[in-house]
């Protein structure tokens, strides 16, 4: 950045959300432009190393949630490849003839995109909940290519979801408040905010409570019936049975809820200061900054996530 030039265009021509005074806002874009870089950054080279995995790892494409995992990858990177646009905005101001339709379909790509990825979580657990419910019959249920049929149907749903908000009903997020016009002109409703929770956020959280409850409850109820007969039975034989039981399945599981809590984690401020601001009770230009960016950051963590909870 040329600091006598570049960054003073910056702070006088975009839209500084967390800007209070005219004596930081310099200072302020520097930091809006660093979080969006070094996000856009990760959340890139993360993904692609995801992708790259899978594609030098057969043995993985044997778990039928490789399929989910894999398309929240593609999902993730194109929310990085997405955040490129911010990142030169901010970096090289633009004319802004075409500010607002640059801003809407922004806007857009990146709701559709986290709509994916909340939907392959949902049927993650759909998937692991089947997978122990229902262990005999399972590979009859979830075939290969049923799972495609999901996948399309996923972002067939994902795009026609945000749609109404390219007619004036509505904003999806605050994906594009980078922009000066997002910011000031494209307000959101409480109705439109409304049917998307009922529509997506709710029905997701709802299934992934309800399956994950249920998993971790059978995989208890195993777990304490292993241990009763290993009580009873103190035998190699039970001891083998109780390795290759349910405990793969029950680590397994376990792997796929820190990525799915630590997803809510970071989505739930956004969504909930998405409900007050669409309903007119809070509007604050730094929390809807930092609740979408940090919303936006979920996309590098899985990468973490797969990291750390499993070797292989």
């Amino acid at each position: 950045l040329n600091m006598s030039g570049s960054v003073m265009n910056i702070s006088e021509h975009l839209s500084c959300p967390l800007g209070f005074g005219h004596y930081n806002a310099v200072d302020i874009c520097i930091l809006e432009t660093v979080v969006i870089v070094l996000l856009t950054f990760l959340i890139i080279a993360g993904n692609l190393t995801v992708i790259f995995v899978f594609h030098c790892a057969p043995l993985l494409h044997h778990y039928t949630t490789s399929y989910f995992i894999q398309t929240m990858a593609y999902a993730d990177l194109f929310v990085g490849v997405s955040c490129l646009v911010p990142t030169l905005s901010l970096l090289h101001y633009s004319t802004g003839v075409h500010e607002s339709l640059t801003c809407q379909v922004f806007g857009y790509i990146i709701s559709v995109l986290k709509s994916v990825s909340m939907a392959c979580l949902a049927c993650i657990s759909v998937d692991r909940y089947l997978a122990i419910t229902k262990p005999l019959s399972y590979n009859q249920l979830v075939t290969p290519c049923r799972l495609r049929i999901c996948i399309i149907l996923i972002w067939i749903y994902s795009c026609l979801i945000f749609l109404p908000s390219f007619f004036g009903w509505g904003k999806p997020g605050y994906h594009g408040d980078i922009f000066e016009w997002c910011a000031t002109s494209w307000l959101t409703n409480a109705y439109f905010t409304g049917f998307i929770v009922c529509l997506l956020y709710a029905p997701a959280a709802f299934v992934i409570c309800f399956t994950y409850f249920h998993i971790f409850k059978i995989c208890r109820q195993h777990t304490k019936e292993i241990s009763d007969r290993r009580a009873r039975f103190p035998s190699h034989e039970v001891d083998a049975a109780g390795e290759t039981g349910h405990s793969p399945d029950r680590r397994y599981a376990m792997v796929l809820f820190r990525i799915t809590s630590v997803f809510y984690v970071l989505w739930l401020p956004y969504i909930i200061y998405f409900l007050l601001e669409s309903s007119r009770v809070l509007e604050n230009a730094a929390l809807s900054f930092l609740t979408t960016w940090l919303a936006i950051s979920n996309s590098f963590c899985n990468c973490v996530i797969y990291s750390l909870s499993n070797s292989v």
